[in-house]
């Protein structure tokens, strides 16, 4: 089917209190792997262009990639640019048949985050596409620390930047590894309180598995991304197969074993969101 926007899935899922995964993508293998898994599950799916996966693959390319599985696909595609920070790199997305974007402007103050995502929402909607923005935050395992969102500011935000999910700072960390933490969720509670539009966790993979299946069900929380211990399976299954032959070269019959092990985690990461 062709593909959708990313209000497509999020709308549905935040009235009928389930959550769809956005997935990291970094290159084709994952993203066949991830569209066999939503299909195995019959769910959605959120392909994602992060920064690190937009430095190896051109944008063009990359839309072309997410729309061709789209087209193939027997469940609803979402060609998503996370973390875009500028302007021209949404619109570059944009051109290249994104049907969303992310613009995070979530290091900048609140006035300028909130115009500049309104600027991006904006041109969004007006191609007829979605838009994600996010408020506060979320640090990074090892690095930048996290700022928490301000449930008061993230009314504001939503309200004046007319986004279609809002990204949040409740606990969250990038590329956590392990699942010791968990999110902060009377801050999950009070932001809800204070906005309808549907919220999403980056680093969700530092989540415990228990806890994203309860928000899932139960609070706005309505999309997840996934990338570190997906990206951890790969890896995995791509030393197995290198090390199963250590003469082997042909880099397409070794990456070839790598599908089904991903596959078959892709299809754990989603069943916790159903």
């Amino acid at each position: 089917m062709p593909l959708v926007t990313l209000k497509d899935v999020l709308q549905p899922a935040l009235r009928d209190g389930y959550a769809v995964a956005g997935l990291v993508t970094l290159g084709w293998e994952d993203m066949r792997a991830y569209v066999a898994a939503a299909e195995a599950e019959g769910c959605p799916v959120i392909l994602q262009a992060g920064p690190g996966c937009r430095a190896h693959t051109p944008l063009p390319v990359l839309g072309k990639m997410f729309r061709h599985l789209a087209e193939a696909a027997a469940v609803p595609v979402v060609a998503h640019l996370d973390h875009g920070y500028t302007v021209d790199e949404c619109k570059e997305a944009l051109d290249s048949g994104f049907t969303s974007l992310m613009f995070d402007g979530s290091r900048l103050p609140l006035a300028d985050n909130i115009a500049q995502t309104a600027a991006i929402a904006e041109m969004s909607h007006g191609a007829g596409i979605s838009c994600e923005g996010e408020i506060g935050f979320v640090g990074y395992a090892d690095g930048e620390s996290s700022a928490g969102t301000d449930p008061t500011e993230a009314a504001q935000f939503a309200r004046e930047t007319g986004v279609d999910a809002m990204a949040i700072s409740v606990g969250n960390v990038h590329l956590q590894q392990d699942k010791d933490g968990g999110l902060d969720e009377p801050r999950i509670r009070a932001i809800e309180a204070a906005t309808d539009v549907p919220l999403v966790i980056h680093g969700g993979s530092g989540v415990p598995v228990a806890q994203r299946k309860a928000l899932a069900r139960g609070s706005s929380i309505c999309k997840f991304n996934i990338g570190t211990e997906l990206r951890m399976a790969f890896g995995d299954a791509l030393r197995t197969a290198v090390n199963a032959d250590p003469a082997r070269f042909d880099r397409v019959q070794i990456l070839k074993e790598t599908h089904d092990p991903l596959v078959a985690k892709t299809r754990e990461v989603l069943r916790a969101f159903r």
